[in-house]
């Protein structure tokens, strides 16, 4: 199993999605920032480190949203999702094919990936 931690970065009433590279897995569906834990990091360093490589922002972390197991096809993930906010500079399409700021509200305009889905609906209901 992968471990991977994603970020739920808040301002206000909207918080921050990220639509996959169109070369990767999953391509263009769109996904909360974050990625694979490495040996030797904390979930914490892996996510504040991801926010850095991927959309150029310091990020501050705080407690975990929730967390879920996914089976894909080509992996099977345990995805921890921190609520977070932006400490630090302004989000840059680093990595992702577009990033946006959405209300619960606008969740089911967005193609998600599978894993989220559990995330969504927490986050439909009001967190």
């Amino acid at each position: 199993m992968t471990e991977v931690v994603a970020a739920l970065i808040w301002d206000d009433d909207r918080f921050l999605i990220c639509q996959r590279p169109a070369h990767k897995a999953r391509p263009l569906l769109w996904e909360f920032v974050g990625g694979k834990v490495e040996p030797g990091e904390t979930e914490e360093e892996a996510l504040i480190r991801e926010c850095q490589e991927e959309l150029a922002i310091r990020l501050s972390v705080g407690e975990v949203f929730m967390d879920v197991v996914h089976e894909y096809p080509d992996i099977t993930v345990h995805l921890t999702v921190f609520n977070a906010t932006i400490a630090e500079g302004t989000p840059k399409k680093l990595e992702h094919h577009d990033i946006r700021w959405i209300t619960p509200a606008e969740i089911p305009q967005y193609a998600f990936c599978p894993a989220d889905r559990d995330i969504l609906i927490r986050l439909s209901e009001g967190r």
